[in-house]
């Protein structure tokens, strides 16, 4: 499976050379880590990140400057004592600190329309039934734990009945998906990293009859807070060597606090709702001219490569159109689309302001073979 990633690419709609804003300067050096340098302000709340570590000094979490993700990151290494040993270890090693942990929130299923989908009759508490409302949204938890040391990472994906009220006590898992990358027990095709905790990860499905399903999930975290991030999967069908996009799964989550394999039920203090049936993006945020820095991964389909860091690549323009776009809600959107070099596109956005977006893409050659994975940040 040949594939290209277009990494977690924060992008910018039409700003000058001059106006890079949120994102940071194109003069500036790269970081030694080689991703996308994202200047951020500080957050005043100890961030999610530095869980499992110790903080950085009081006098230096006042500070009201702005640094990148990565500055941030060496001080903070530097507090500790920590020197890293190469780039790749480096850049897994953060990788693993970011996307540990607790995930928490809801999560829900769309047509290829982007129309949210009912939760099944059977699980839906009879009090709701009688009162004629409408269930679209799971509560999820996705305790998640990767290896510093090794590039290992599994999750599990805990789907809890719907309740009335706030009952935390009374919460009943209703299914577990439990997902691994690398190791023995290895489930996923391809899989590209960022050390902020992004990813994008392509899990082959059963095959039902002569259809062959794979997802695409393409996992987005807030550059400004680290402490939430948007999952989306596309389950895409492999039709006559072309990529079709059958379904949608959003997941919003929390990080609430280090992994504990999903022991802890978060109940009433989910600081998010349910949102399937809110409104969705607006077309005319999205469609337009973006540019941003280009972060790729490169596969040939052996399984000697399945697993990549995103290495940055160069200031791109993308220009997109009502065609083929799904609009979300909670301001995401994705899309498939065939182009006229005969590769496939399959593309998940994250709208974080009127002008900035985090967008991550994979790329699939002519033959429904995985060529290449990139994230953007415009």
């Amino acid at each position: 499976m040949a594939l290209t990633f277009n990494g977690v690419i924060p992008q910018t709609r039409g700003l000058s050379n001059n106006s890079w804003g949120l994102f940071g300067s194109p003069s500036k050096k790269p970081s030694q880590t080689r991703f996308p340098t994202w200047v951020v302000s500080r957050p005043k709340t100890k961030p999610r990140f530095s869980h499992g570590t110790s903080s950085v000094s009081s006098s230096a979490a006042k500070t009201d400057s702005t640094l990148s993700d990565v500055e941030y990151r060496e001080a903070q290494d530097h507090n500790n004592g920590f020197t890293p040993t190469s780039t790749s270890t480096t850049a897994w090693s953060e990788f693993a600190r970011n996307v540990s942990g607790e995930w928490d929130g809801f999560g829900a299923d769309f047509s290829k329309a982007g129309n949210p989908i009912e939760l099944p009759e059977y699980v839906v508490p009879e009090a709701y039934r009688e009162w004629e409302v409408k269930v679209f949204d799971w509560q999820t938890q996705c305790p998640t734990l990767a290896q510093p040391e090794e590039p290992v990472l599994m999750y599990k994906l805990i789907k809890l009945l719907p309740t009335v009220g706030c009952e935390a006590d009374a919460a009943t898992w209703y299914s577990i998906d439990e997902r691994t990358v690398g190791g023995l027990d290895n489930r996923v095709s391809a899989f590209a990293y960022q050390s902020s905790g992004c990813y994008v990860a392509v899990w082959p499905m059963e095959e039902k009859g002569p259809l062959k399903l794979l997802e695409l999930e393409h996992c987005l975290i807030n550059p400004q807070d680290r402490e939430s991030r948007m999952r989306i999967v596309q389950v895409v069908r492999l039709e006559n060597e072309k990529i079709v996009l059958q379904g949608i799964r959003v997941f919003v989550e929390q990080w609430y606090g280090p992994f504990r394999n999903g022991d802890q039920l978060g109940g009433c203090s989910i600081r998010d709702s349910a949102f399937a049936s809110t409104a969705a993006l607006k077309a005319s945020d999205v469609f337009g001219v973006w540019e941003g820095l280009n972060s790729v991964a490169s596969f040939d389909g052996s399984q000697v490569d399945f697993l990549q860091q995103l290495q940055n690549g160069t200031i791109v323009k993308s220009v997109r159109d009502e065609r083929d776009i799904v609009l979300l809600p909670k301001q995401l959107w994705c899309s498939v689309k065939e182009c006229e070099d005969g590769e496939t596109r399959c593309e998940a956005g994250w709208l974080l302001s009127h002008s900035h977006a985090i967008t991550s893409k994979c790329t699939f050659s002519g033959k429904a073979t995985l060529k290449a994975r990139s994230f953007n940040s415009f």
